[in-house]
């Protein structure tokens, strides 16, 4: 097991509880742990982020940010300059029915106009570490096996954790218990909290290449995933990683027949095997394995409140349905969830704190909720392969409709926009919510 401390909490002189003992227990230290462990910290908690590997860590990801995520970095005082090793893109380049047409990021107050690749292996490293500075205790290597009970109420106060290289297991107590603990959140499954069959559920896969095209300032998205004549309701991407090689991969939703049924890495090489030789996407240039990972979409796990335990990022299914993007509603999601906290645990009486808490889905809600909703409609509309033909041949062909459905498919608008700023939030609105 390996501890990062330091030896008061958030340098202000106040003496840490026990080691075993916090404020708030995070479980993972992905981005939305490590994001929810930060604000806290920084809000004067003793916050006890525990994480089952030891950085750094692979996760499997596309390693790119749109300009929600960049907003959530530069809000945790992270520095997205070039020097320190990040890569810019300034758009997204669309390719389908034949076409390719190049969007770039809109122009905003609310978000920066421009996107970020970075592995995750050094991202995730770097929001730990983040945490760490505000003043957060993180211990690597140990996996949580469980919550801790009250015997009377039922109510997680604490869990059980192993630490790597031993048998036994370990108590930790706190207040509040936030499971930040990825698409399985085993913590959430043992509080009987499963995934919802009403939900959307991508899968995705992807492998490093190296390639000339290494050094492209957009990123790639495929609309066309054909798979044996079959139109797929997915798409892939090329995001150039700046040192020689592209994150390359595909996303399939569960709204396919052949979801389930597909070797996705196989339908990976099938659908390299059509891209131009000299991009060198071949199994001689592969310099990592093929790997795979589930996309918990649309709050397909809820509530996101019970018991004493709140659920964050992927452990609450938080990935866009859109565009399967994950790591900038982890970040903001830990920023929504530190901030109910902290009001919740300066509440004198425990049933106001009780009351806070339970506000902590409803703050999703307004966040996301009509959006989400909206993006479900969108992966059933998608998953029909006449539909989506059409779709993509004929915006394909219109520049004005594909900027707007940019600003759709990546949610990024102003609250008083142009009129495609005011259509989403519209839509948004309206979209009907149902828990």
């Amino acid at each position: 097991m390996t501890e990062h401390t330091s030896g008061t909490r958030n340098g202000g002189g106040v003496p840490r509880r026990p080691a075993d003992e916090a404020d708030v227990i995070v479980v993972g230290a992905g981005p939305a742990g490590s994001t929810t462990a930060c604000y806290l910290a920084q809000a004067g908690l003793d916050v006890l982020l525990l994480e089952k590997s030891r950085f750094p860590r692979e996760k499997v990801c596309g390693d790119g940010l749109t300009p929600r995520g960049v907003k959530a970095l530069v809000g945790m005082g992270i520095s997205v300059s070039e020097q320190d090793g990040w890569v810019r893109n300034k758009g997204l380049r669309v390719i389908g029915a034949g076409k390719r047409m190049e969007l770039l990021w809109p122009e905003l107050s609310s978000y920066p106009d421009y996107g970020l690749v970075r592995p995750r292996t050094d991202l995730d490293q770097m929001l730990a570490r983040r945490a760490q500075q505000a003043g957060a205790r993180l211990l690597e290597g140990v996996t949580v096996t469980g919550p801790v009970l009250d015997d009377r109420t039922g109510r997680v106060t604490g869990v059980t954790a192993r630490p790597a290289g031993t048998d036994g297991e370990r108590a930790f107590t706190s207040r509040v218990v936030v499971a930040a603990d990825g698409n399985s959140s085993r913590l959430s499954v043992a509080m009987g909290l499963r995934k919802r069959d009403d939900r959307p559920l991508g899968v995705a896969v992807r492998a490093y290449y190296r390639t000339p095209r290494h050094d492209d300032d957009y990123l790639e998205s495929w609309l066309d995933l054909w798979d044996s004549g079959r139109l797929l309701p997915g798409y892939g991407w090329i995001f150039g990683m700046g040192d020689g090689t592209s994150n390359v991969g595909l996303g399939l939703l569960n709204t396919s027949a052949a979801f389930g049924h597909t070797d996705y890495h196989s339908l990976l090489r099938r659908w390299l095997k059509g891209m131009p030789a000299e991009w060198g996407f071949t199994e001689e240039n592969r310099t990592q394995p093929v790997r795979g990972a589930a996309l918990p979409m649309g709050f397909n796990r809820t509530p996101h409140y019970f018991n004493g335990l709140l659920l964050v990022g992927d452990a609450g299914g938080m990935v866009n349905p859109f565009n399967g993007e994950g790591i900038a509603y982890a970040m903001e999601s830990g920023e929504i969830l530190a901030r109910t906290i902290v009001q919740a645990l300066a509440r004198a009486r425990r049933a106001e704190t009780e009351r806070v808490l339970a506000g902590y889905p409803q703050a999703l809600t307004e966040a996301y909720g009509g959006y989400y909703a909206l993006g479900r409609v969108f992966v059933k509309l998608i998953g029909q392969p006449g539909l989506m033909r059409f779709a993509t041949r004929h915006s394909m062909s219109r520049p004005a409709l594909m900027r707007f459905a940019l600003k759709l498919l990546a949610n990024l608008t102003d609250p008083r926009g142009d009129a495609a700023d005011r259509l989403v939030n519209g839509l948004s609105r309206l979209a009907p919510n149902p828990e």
